[in-house]
C-alpha cells in the first residue's frame, strides 16, 4: 500500500526537519512548504496530500490560522494539525475536526493525532 502523504507547513528549517522525520519515521510520504503561499502551491499540485501539520506563526503573506481556513473551503478532505509556541488557539479559529498542539509537543501525540484522523477520514490504514 503507498503511503499516506502528508504537507509539513512550517517556516522554521530545523523545527520543520524534525517534523519532517518524525513522520518519515512514523512511515508516511512527506512534502514540505516553508509557508503557507507554498503549501497551496503544493496542495493544488500534489492531490494525494490527506492531512496538513502546519506551524500558526510563520512569515508570508498568511500565517496557519488562515491557511486551515483555505484548506477547508478548497479541499474539505484534507485533516489539519496545527501547532503553535506562542498563539493561544480560541474557539472557532480551526475548523472543526482540526487538533491544535502547543509547541513542544511530544512527537507520539502528533502521529496518534495524525493516524486519528486519517482513519476516521479515508478509512485507510495509516501507512
Amino acid at each position: 500500500m503507498k503511503a499516506i502523504r502528508i504537507l509539513v507547513v512550517e517556516d522554521e528549517t530545523f523545527v520543520r526537519m524534525d517534523a519532517v522525520e518524525m513522520l518519515r519515521e512514523a512511515g508516511f510520504d512527506i512534502l514540505e512548504a516553508v509557508n503557507a503561499d507554498e503549501a497551496i502551491r503544493l496542495l493544488a499540485l500534489h492531490s494525494d496530500i490527506r492531512l496538513i501539520f502546519t506551524d500558526i506563526d510563520m512569515a508570508g503573506s498568511i500565517n496557519g490560522l488562515e491557511l486551515a481556513t483555505i484548506v477547508q473551503k478548497r479541499w474539505p478532505p484534507i485533516r489539519i494539525v496545527s501547532t503553535s509556541g506562542h498563539y493561544k488557539i480560541q474557539a472557532g479559529d480551526l475548523p472543526a475536526g482540526a487538533r491544535f498542539f502547543f509547541k513542544p509537543y511530544q512527537p507520539t501525540q502528533i502521529i496518534d493525532a495524525v493516524h486519528e484522523l486519517i482513519n476516521a477520514t479515508w478509512g485507510e490504514e495509516s501507512h
